[in-house]
């Protein structure tokens, strides 16, 4: 199982990029974001790949970290999402997008992406919403993730604001601190996510997850 590769890219596609990797040409076929997110021909570069196995046919497909590769497993085991859906989601909404929809239950936002009709959007936000926190805890405590354009996202405070200054075993802190790093990630204000995860904390919330779970709750739009 190939599971990463690391080299120079010798040509670009429309759809994929050629990596040398010491001598060996790798065709990795990627989302327009992640695409429009690597290097130009020459310069080097490191994607995480998943590897496509028919009987007539070996395909890898390359991500620029975890959680989206976790997210094209995920959408792809839904039925009716081939990789071809899976990778337009992830083009269309990037990682943090993809986390952010299903999450909140947001089919419409899924629906954007081309050839995914209603009812697989549907479907997709119904059999993967309660995963959606364990993807986006991969992408907690990280560097700031990188738009499509290579803006960074706004990087977390190293003081926590007094939502969080409560006293908290070490591992619930880290887990606290995680569930921030992600929910700042998908652009909630510091503040507003900090006093979401003290008040899930408050309610028993615990591990990293269901402290992202229990926060998006609190956050998501009433009306």
């Amino acid at each position: 199982m190939i599971g990463r590769l690391s080299g120079r890219i010798d040509h670009r596609g429309p759809d994929h990029v050629l990596l040398d990797v010491q001598g060996v040409g790798y065709v990795v076929t990627c989302s327009e974001r992640t695409l429009a997110a690597l290097p130009g021909v020459g310069e080097a570069a490191s994607l995480y790949t998943e590897l496509l196995v028919r009987e007539d046919l070996l395909q890898l497909f390359g991500f620029l970290s975890l959680q989206e590769r976790e997210w094209y497993r995920l959408l792809t085991s839904v039925q009716g999402v081939g990789a071809k859906a899976a990778l337009a989601i992830l083009g269309a909404l990037g990682e943090e997008g993809t986390s952010r929809a299903i999450a909140l239950g947001d089919w419409s936002a899924v629906k954007a992406a081309q050839g995914v009709g209603p009812k697989i959007a549907q479907r997709v936000v119904n059999e993967l919403k309660e995963k959606a926190p364990q993807v986006m805890a991969l992408g907690a405590g990280g560097p700031p993730p990188a738009s499509a354009s290579g803006a960074l996202v706004e990087p977390i405070g190293a003081a926590a604001p007094p939502a969080l200054a409560v006293q908290a075993a070490p591992g619930r802190a880290a887990a606290q601190a995680e569930a921030l790093s992600a929910l700042v990630n998908l652009g909630y204000g510091h503040g507003e996510a900090a006093a979401a995860i003290a008040g899930a904390a408050g309610e028993g919330a615990e591990e990293t997850p269901a402290l992202i779970r229990a926060a998006l709750r609190a956050l998501a739009p009433r009306g």
